[in-house]
């Protein structure tokens, strides 16, 4: 990575797809195409060393990012770069070395294993592709592997139904090491998992992370997980980034009205009594975004401005703000303590 460049950088990446149905149907109807824009103008860096948490709520393209930057999928529009190389490079003859570097933890340990294999092969797998190994190193491989997720290398010879939901999520972390990655995308490696067993994979996660040097792309939408886990966290909303901060700064002063709303969800127990931020209505029909700002249906700040114009995402402080109210200063204003008259009591 040359100095001062990101080890990840992602520019205005968006990734449509057609849902328009049967496509002898579509012309014999002559009905236009039907796009989702699950992902839409999406920009973003992660540092060497850092998490970046993607947050937001079901559907707003959280996955889809995540599948981007391990190239499963190929973005429809922008530009993703990784240790600035393309990423389209992964598909080219020559890209099985950035391959290794980029590997991803899915979200259901219970699906993502093969059921039909022993541990052993699962973990074994990536060390076939990218590495150069005799039978008796890879299984000596395979063994260190298990024992660094903390399982013993006596269950390599098990199936992944004789495994908790826990000790799963850990073989497939393992198997994500094999290759020794540097870059791990995380698509909510933890909820599929009992609450009690989630903070031992997250912890396991930050331990690994320290001794390898690993870099994660952490995405979940709890968000007192992401609390313990992210440097920094990126807000989701509709397909697009509404608000980028360090996790402090999101935690303890949110700007955007949708990031407050998230954080007002989370129970409180303090007995500090937490404001709650009151928002309306569901999210919109991908299929059929409103015009202008994503969010402003459900803002209670929302003013003609909103309708019209979609907002880019603009520093705000230290902090990235997709919001015409923020870069206005109107809501600051509206959410400023009302000033008692003399004869309110």
């Amino acid at each position: 990575m040359t100095a001062g460049n990101p080890f990840v950088k992602v520019e205005n990446a968006s990734r449509w797809f057609d849902v328009s149905g049967p496509w002898l149907e579509r012309i014999l109807k002559r009905r236009p195409p039907v796009l989702l824009k699950a992902v839409n103008g999406v920009t973003f860096t992660v540092e060497k060393g850092e998490t970046l948490a993607l947050v937001g709520e079901s559907g707003c393209g959280k996955s889809t990012v995540a599948r981007l930057l391990v190239g499963l999928y190929e973005p429809t529009e922008g530009n993703i770069e990784f240790d600035g190389q393309p990423l389209s490079r992964l598909r080219s003859r020559d890209g099985k070395t950035m391959r290794r570097r980029l590997q991803m933890i899915f979200q259901d340990p219970y699906a993502s294993l093969n059921p039909r294999w022993r541990i052993a092969r699962i973990i074994a797998e990536p060390l076939k592709v990218h590495r150069r190994m005799t039978p008796a190193e890879r299984l000596e491989r395979v063994d260190e592997l298990l024992a660094q997720v903390g399982l013993s290398p006596a269950d390599r010879n098990r199936y992944p139904h004789q495994f908790s939901g826990g000790q799963r999520q850990r073989i497939s972390i393992a198997r994500a090491l094999a290759a020794g990655p540097e870059f791990l995308v995380c698509d909510e490696p933890t909820s599929a998992l009992d609450v009690s067993v989630q903070a031992q994979v997250l912890n396991l996660m930050k331990r690994l992370q320290r001794e390898l040097g690993l870099t994660y792309l952490f995405i979940s939408h709890n968000l007192a997980v992401v609390h313990h886990m992210a440097d920094r966290i990126a807000v989701m909303y509709l397909g697009k980034i509404v608000e980028l901060a360090q996790r402090d700064e999101l935690f303890n002063a949110p700007r955007h009205p949708y990031t407050r709303m998230l954080l007002s969800a989370i129970p409180d127990t303090s007995g500090m009594g937490k404001r709650r931020v009151a928002v309306g209505g569901e999210v919109p029909n991908p299929l059929k975004p409103p015009l202008g700002c994503p969010f402003h249906p459900r803002c209670p700040h929302a003013r003609e401005l909103c309708r019209a114009e979609v907002p880019a995402l603009l520093p705000d402080d230290s902090t990235q703000v997709a919001c015409h109210g923020i870069a206005q200063r109107w809501i600051a204003r509206e959410d400023e303590p009302r000033r008692p008259r003399r004869h309110d009591h």
